[in-house]
């Protein structure tokens, strides 16, 4: 599996690739993140094509369970931001090299 990429990474990955410095590539990430989730806050979809969707899923109310007591407690219905990766992404997750653990 992949090492997680931090922000901070993503910025200077960016800052290189697109030859900007590191805090043009921050305000430029910090604004296309907005902007996805303003829009996706107000129930809109952002379809990136060749990357993937971002869309609100309604959960609805439901009964749970408090784990240290075992009572049983009431769950609100909540919205919240959901991705659906494209045949593209879903295509290059699948014949990207994956990383053989070394034994010791």
């Amino acid at each position: 599996m992949a090492e997680n990429l931090t922000k901070a990474e993503l910025v200077e990955a960016v800052a290189k690739t697109a030859d900007i410095t590191k805090v043009a590539a921050a305000a430029a990430i910090g604004c296309f993140l907005d902007s996805i989730a303003g829009h996706v806050g107000k129930g809109g979809k952002v379809t990136l094509v060749g990357f993937g969707t971002f869309s609100q899923k309604s959960r609805k109310a439901r009964t749970g369970r408090n784990p240290q007591t075992g009572a049983a407690i009431k769950i609100a219905a909540s919205k919240s931001m959901s991705f659906k990766a494209s045949k593209a992404t879903k295509a290059a997750k699948k014949a990207a090299p994956k990383k053989v653990a070394k034994k010791k």
